[in-house]
């Protein structure tokens, strides 16, 4: 079983058009900063971090309207036994239409966890996370862009559906979550699918599959690979395969396509790596022996 959101230290959007197939958050566990750690700055604080997810909806928003026009033959959802390298998805035929939508830190931000993460340096801790589940109600906040988008959707006529690795057992905290973020109302097992309605723990597949026998799902979006597939998890691919795996054809010509990535330098399953991993021997360089190049 996938490990859970918080436990895999994102991924960057792709035009808007996103927890890794997981549960929340989480920074290393070293000792509290003076000042939050920079992927903190940058998604709770900084005006390019909000940038990126306003452009994130607003493509999303863009494609969802011509789409809904046009209406797809196939929804954004892979059948089952499709592969990454010969995709194939789940038709539409005359279903309703519908958006599906990771919740932590795609439509909803967790600053209220993520202040007393950095503040504490303990880093993911269960009991603490379940504890913000319940109680964190009164420090969460939309994504910049999504509460606009979920309501500019809505009025196209697309049922909006959280898809999220919080847990079943604290589903009436959750919609309450998602209400004081201003992302409006959702009900548990139909526009709500929660860590627990299946038999497959974090991973999305199951739901998904559940969401899209009932909707012709024309966009899903989220912050982790496992927001769209649980075959990016497979295998525990190193980094760079993994990354690979997203910008193969047919895949690469999804993202800001249905599949929509928001960008998250705080937690999940982008978080990962030695320098072996993130730097290729072939790219590397050296300041010269003597300190000039010439």
């Amino acid at each position: 079983m996938l490990m859970t959101k918080r436990a895999f230290p994102a991924l960057l959007l792709a035009p808007l058009a996103a927890c890794a197939t997981t549960t929340p958050p989480a920074v290393t566990g070293a000792a509290p900063n003076a000042n939050p750690p920079a992927g903190m700055q940058y998604l709770y604080g900084s005006g390019e971090g909000a940038a990126i997810s306003v452009q994130a909806w607003n493509a999303l928003l863009t494609y969802a309207a011509v789409t809904v026009k046009a209406r797809p033959a196939n929804s954004v959802v892979l059948a089952e036994g499709a592969s990454l390298a010969a995709p194939s998805f789940v038709p539409c035929g005359d279903k309703p239409f519908a958006a599906v939508f990771d919740v932590d830190e795609t439509v909803m931000l967790n600053t209220g966890f993520e202040y007393h993460d950095a503040k504490t340096g303990k880093g993911y801790n269960p009991a603490d996370w379940d504890a913000w589940e319940k109680t964190g109600e009164g420090a969460v906040g939309p994504v910049p862009g999504a509460d606009r988008g979920v309501a500019a959707l809505r009025a196209l006529g697309v049922t909006v559906i959280f898809n999220t690795n919080r847990s079943a057992a604290n589903a009436d905290a959750t919609v309450r979550a998602i209400r004081a973020a201003g992302l409006g109302e959702a009900v548990h097992g139909q526009t709500l699918y929660l860590s627990g309605d299946d038999a497959m723990g974090s991973r999305k597949d199951g739901r998904r599959a559940t969401i899209a026998a009932k909707y012709c799902v024309i966009a899903m979006g989220g912050d982790q690979l496992g927001d769209f597939s649980d075959l990016f998890n497979l295998n525990k691919a190193a980094p760079g395969p993994r990354r690979a795996m997203t910008m193969q054809a047919p895949v690469a010509g999804l993202w800001g396509n249905g599949w929509f990535v928001l960008p998250n330098p705080v937690y999940g399953s982008g978080l990962v790596g030695g320098y072996d991993d993130v730097f290729p021997m072939d790219k590397r360089w050296e300041l010269p022996a003597n300190g000039t190049g010439k």
